[in-house]
């Protein structure tokens, strides 16, 4: 019950001064200029600059302070002192700067010239841009169209999104991965499959209307604190929250809410979940199978009472398919397989599911916690039958949210950044732009890993990002890495995607959304997506870290040029000078997502797109919501063994992504240190260890390549026996590139089968 739900690890709340300190600890890391204050003061509003972390929606009707932790950790780290100029390379060979950590490698500072490898020294050295961009043309122009990849991350906006998109089909391809390929994939291709929508269906109205929140591997307290706001806003009306997760997170136990003068003067915490439910790594689908039938159990006493059905029998008979066959499932598995499965007591699941039941609008929120698992599609699906069990999509205060990561990777995505054809208007861009689009499918994260891994990629131009570091076969990786003959990245700062440079290989410093973009129409702004599906304007104003640095939109703009046949209709001087006119191009393209696109852009909250899935309209073959009948109760693609656990991957407090600010995991009492490994006390007995133990995980993925990561130390967490924990992105290296979701290919980081061996 909430009054026990502890987290014996952390230092105490979210939120809270601790908070505060936290951020005032990145402050005197970065020393940006006080400017940074006023940067902080418009963030997430209209007409000011939307955030550099998260995708998390802007609400009309906004605090005083509309950022978060680590949203205010991303802005000083992007606003910091720090340069890396062309200087740095005197004193730092690449090959020297591979035994650096991550977070080293951030605390060099921004990146302040254009730069190219030579190999000769084993240093970049400062190049032109002219140059830069004549000799990646010369590079690219002759190789094979289907060897080169056009990778983004996740942060662009919309308009250097939708240029770079039009560029990779231009040149020749669809290889256009993304970085929801590593995440919520699973999402695009498992949701669209049941409800015709590959995004969420609720708006930050429903958030105020919802009488509980069910949440599945998702963590607020660190990857989306502003989140916290409107739950709290939701505990204070009544409305109830129930977590399934294998670590307790400290954002859904308590939330101290730093706004609040009299909660931050007196300490007062506000609990978040009412029901904590430790489920074990990979074990969500039987949890919500067992959800399931205390629903079915509520209903078929309602009938013999003669009550009010529990079920929305309307709504699933007009807008439902596969429903008897999923409650003969449901009704036929015994309760001893969903506890063995899930980890978790009949009686937990049933004050869970009494909640649900006794609740006129739910919401279903998940993360990467279902995502990245082999089954990760399953789980959605099976998130999806609870909700369509009482018409819990397509209403008010209901629905269905994931919460996506970078803060315009749901809107890239939208502007064509997908690798798979059928997703993009292709005959609208013949019509634009009077060429023929390629139709065959490009490659996803794992088709380029394995291209990669056996010499079929020649080059990787980057559009943001730190890809080496983030995909599975880590050390095969760096090795195909190094042997493209090309690597673009364009980036802020220096990380490792950098340290294994190709053939020929160049980074090109970008300006942050965060600082003034001046172009031939004076200047900039550029819009984003969030997870809600609403575009936000965003307009910088600080002064850029370098006068050497391009916008992104520019430089795509200058590798396209380089590049490309010239073509009339591809006006890439006149789209960098005005982005406006690029915002035409995509409310040409897509019509019925950005009609007015550039008079609705600073719109407060930003505009809606829309979602047919909201209005009980179903894009899916059936025309109808599809319940999914599960065909086992893990998201698992291996058994249970001896000695075998399930390595969760997992973020600190101090991080976003592969970005490192610091050693600080006040939530699970970590400091000073990422090279640890999270055990049960029970596991650590067990196994013959000792905490402080010194041990090097080795996977487990049946296919003979043994992948390790050592110089780990064992410490007790509070987990579910059998589930281990540790860094992520470190702890990638375990991961197998067959590894990963059957239906979407999104990397399964949430239950990697390792072994612990003692050093």
């Amino acid at each position: 019950m909430a009054d026990t739900i502890r987290n014996p690890e952390s230092e105490g709340p979210a939120g809270g001064w601790g908070s505060l300190k936290s951020i005032a600890r990145i402050y005197g890391d970065t020393l940006p200029p006080a400017s940074v204050l006023q940067t902080l003061s418009r963030q997430n509003k209209p007409g000011g600059v939307m955030c550099v972390s998260c995708a998390w929606p802007k609400p009309a009707n906004y605090h005083p302070f509309e950022f978060c932790e680590n949203g205010a950790k991303a802005t000083l780290s992007d606003l910091t002192s720090a340069r890396c100029t062309p200087d740095f390379w005197r004193d730092h060979t690449v090959s020297e700067l591979r035994s650096w950590k991550d977070y080293d490698l951030e605390q060099t500072g921004r990146l302040t010239h254009p730069l190219r490898y030579d190999a000769g020294t084993d240093r970049y050295v400062e190049v032109t841009w002219d140059e830069a961009f004549a000799q990646i043309g010369q590079v690219l122009k002759p190789l094979p169209k289907e060897s080169v990849v056009f990778y983004a991350s996740g942060h662009a906006g919309l308009e250097a999104s939708y240029l770079y998109a039009l560029m990779a089909r231009a040149y020749g391809n669809n290889n256009l991965p993304q970085s929801s390929n590593m995440c919520h994939e699973t999402t695009s291709v498992g949701l669209n499959k049941v409800i015709g929508s590959p995004v969420g269906t609720i708006i930050w109205d429903d958030l105020e209307k919802a009488d509980a929140f069910f949440f599945f591997g998702q963590n607020p307290g660190s990857n989306s604190p502003r989140f916290l706001h409107p739950l709290q806003e939701a505990k204070k009306r009544g409305a109830r929250i129930v977590t399934f997760n294998p670590v307790i997170e400290q954002g859904l136990v308590a939330f101290v809410n730093p706004q609040n003068p009299v909660d931050m003067l007196t300490g007062h915490e506000t609990t978040i979940s009412d029901e904590y439910l430790q489920v074990q790594a990979g074990g969500d689908i039987a949890a919500i199978l067992g959800l399931c039938k205390v629903v079915i159990e509520a209903d078929d006493a309602a009938i013999a009472r003669g009550d009010k059905r529990v079920l929305d029998i309307d709504f699933i008979a007009h807008h439902t398919t596969g429903f008897e066959r999923f409650i003969d499932l449901v009704r036929s598995t015994p309760w001893s397989e969903i506890e063995r499965e899930s980890g978790l007591s009949e009686p937990a699941i049933r004050r869970a599911g009494d909640i649900y039941v006794t609740s006129e609008r739910v919401i279903g929120v998940y993360g990467m916690g279902l995502t990245q698992h082999a089954q990760g599609a399953l789980n959605i699906g099976m998130l999806v039958n609870l909700l369509l069990l009482r018409g819990n999509i397509g209403r008010e205060g209901a629905g269905c949210c994931p919460v996506r990561g970078h803060s315009n990777v749901q809107g890239q995505r939208t502007v064509g950044i997908a690798e798979k054809a059928e997703l993009v208007p292709l005959d609208k861009l013949k019509q634009l732009f009077d060429f023929d689009p390629p139709g065959e499918d490009g490659m996803t994260i794992v088709e380029v890993v394995k291209g990669l891994m056996q010499d079929r990629v020649k080059a990787t131009i980057s559009l943001g990002g730190n890809l080496l570091r983030a995909v599975p076969e880590q050390g095969e990786m760096e090795r195909g890495w190094a042997r493209q003959d090309l690597t673009v990245m364009i980036s802020t700062k220096l990380n490792r995607s950098h340290l294994f440079p190709g053939r020929n290989a160049y980074i090109l410093p970008c300006l942050s959304r965060l600082e003034e973009d001046v172009q031939a129409s004076g200047v900039q702004a550029v819009t984003t997506e969030d997870s809600f599906s609403h575009i936000s304007g965003s307009l910088g104003k600080r002064s850029p870290a370098s006068p050497h640095l391009k916008s992104e939109l520019a430089i795509v703009a200058g590798i396209a040029k380089a590049v490309l046949a010239p073509n009339p209709k591809l006006r890439w001087d006149d789209w960098t000078g005005d982005y406006s006119l690029v915002r035409d191009l995509i409310e040409q393209t897509y019509p019925d997502d950005f009609k007015d696109y550039n008079a609705r852009m600073f719109q407060p909250g930003g505009f809606y797109r829309g979602n047919d899935a909201r209005d009980r309209v179903w894009n899916t073959p059936e025309k109808k919501a599809v319940f999914t009948t599960p065909s086992q109760l893990n998201a698992l693609s291996f058994a249970d063994a001896e000695g075998r656990y399930r390595l969760v991957t997992m973020r600190s407090n101090d991080q976003f992504n592969t970005t490192i600010y610091g050693y600080s995991d006040r939530f699970r009492g970590i400091e000073g240190t990422r090279d640890v490994v999270l055990m049960s006390e029970a596991d650590i007995h067990a196994a013959g260890l000792v905490e402080g133990q010194t041990v090097t995980l080795v996977s487990d993925f049946e296919d003979g390549i043994r992948r390790e990561l050592p110089g780990l130390k064992v410490r007790a967490h509070h987990l579910p026996r059998g589930t281990i924990g540790a860094y992520y992105p470190e702890a990638n290296v375990l991961n197998a590139v067959d590894h990963h979701d059957e239906l979407s290919k999104t990397p399964a980081s949430k239950a990697i089968p390792v072994r612990i061996e003692p050093s």
